[in-house]
């Protein structure tokens, strides 16, 4: 059973429909792009799954549990994170505390601090600036926040919207390495990313949305290999 299924999914803000009819599925422990232009509807997915947009149609299942009409906060509960584009640390809060936030529905005091250390280990920079005000991290180290304060929760879904969006290459490339590590812990990922690129290098398979669509649907390779998706998001030539 896949962890995640989505079936017609219709997205209406006001009158106008965004979304029409999208169909995804993503297994356990993968990871799977979602592709496309400004407008595409990529973020109003993400939204959506995590339950803060509603469907004007079809389903959401996660699990094998239909969660489109749950609010938002008992999505988190069912295993589901997402780092919104744009990161939205609290600036005024230090690393330490925004970390903590990302642990609010959790009881279990033992195992948070368990996760909170692994996190430490995989973002070390992190775990040197835990009592430095968020708002004073470079960029990159905002971004390693935001997924981190996700961790926190222990999703086994791990939504991550533009996570490239506004870095030097170089962090780039980081923060690439730190989702390919995350998702071999066993945490599965949805990655929205207009680096086409670096996104299909990283994920298993793929999907492109085109003005609220799902046009094509592959594995990462096969995309990479498509001529379509060469000349429209791969600057025109082969990896």
């Amino acid at each position: 059973m896949a962890l995640l299924e989505i079936e017609d999914l219709h997205v209406k803000y006001g009158n106008i429909e965004v979304l029409h009819g999208i169909n995804l599925k993503v297994e356990q422990k993968e990871i799977v792009a979602i592709l496309g232009a400004n407008g595409a509807g990529k973020s109003t997915t993400l939204m959506t799954i995590s339950s803060l947009v509603k469907p004007s149609k079809g389903k959401i299942i996660l699990d094998g549990e239909t969660i489109h009409q749950l609010p938002g906060h008992h999505v988190v509960k069912r295993g589901v994170a997402q780092v919104p584009e744009g990161r939205r640390i609290f600036g005024t809060l230090t690393v330490q505390e925004n970390m903590n936030l990302g642990a609010y529905i959790r009881t279990d005091k033992n195992q948070v601090k368990l996760t909170e250390d692994w996190i430490y280990s995989l973002l070390p920079t992190l775990a040197d600036r835990r009592d430095q005000l968020a708002g004073t991290l470079s960029g990159g180290e905002q971004q390693m926040l935001a997924i981190g304060r996700a961790l926190m929760g222990q999703p086994k879904l791990l939504l991550l919207d533009e996570p490239s969006l506004g870095l030097a290459p170089l962090l780039i490339k980081v923060i690439f390495q730190t989702i390919r590590e995350i998702n071999e812990s066993g945490v599965t990922i949805v990655l929205v990313e207009q680096n086409a690129r670096a996104a299909l290098k990283l994920a298993h398979r793929g999907y492109v949305m085109e003005l609220g669509k799902i046009v094509l649907e592959d594995s990462a390779q096969a995309l990479v290999s498509n001529p379509q998706v060469q000349t429209v998001y791969l600057g025109g030539g082969k990896s």
